[in-house]
């Protein structure tokens, strides 16, 4: 069985019902999906350790390859290529990692490198498994490291 407590609003009381929760049936997993400021931790008091950076492909332009065509940047939904004078650069930050523009790329001048945008980290007592992800500082992409979580 799952329990979910989610809610729009910050300081409803998401995280003191969820704690709570785990804490009165026991023997559970708490999953701290609130990656931008967790803090479920702090009312369990348990020794976390990193189990894994969470990364997004982003691309990297091979400027003696790229001809300047221009389809990488007009295909990109988050504007994360820019293509000027015919020299392509990309602005890692927007990119959301679907790989479409090495897909599109006629000259296969566009490969990718893995940007960490989070971890995740892990702690064990009280009779309860928890599991939370911290997004890296000034980090928007939260999603991935989400869905990394639930998996």
């Amino acid at each position: 069985m799952r329990i979910v407590v989610a809610s729009g609003k910050g300081g409803t009381g998401k995280t003191t019902v969820a704690v709570n929760l785990a804490l009165s049936v026991g023997n559970v997993k708490l999953v701290d999906c609130d990656v931008e400021e967790p803090n479920c931790n702090l009312f369990l008091n348990l020794n976390l350790k990193k189990i894994e950076d969470v990364s997004i492909p982003v691309p990297v332009i091979d400027n003696e390859k790229c001809t300047g065509c221009g389809k990488c940047s007009k295909n990109c939904q988050y504007n994360a290529i820019v293509v000027l004078q015919n020299e392509a650069t990309v602005f890692g930050e927007l990119c959301h990692g679907c790989g479409l523009c090495s897909l599109l790329c006629p000259s296969n001048a566009i490969t990718e490198r893995e940007r960490v945008i989070g971890i995740i980290e892990s702690g064990n007592g009280k009779g309860i498994e928890f599991v939370r992800g911290v997004l890296n500082i000034g980090e928007a992409m939260s999603t991935p490291l989400i869905r990394r979580l639930k998996e």
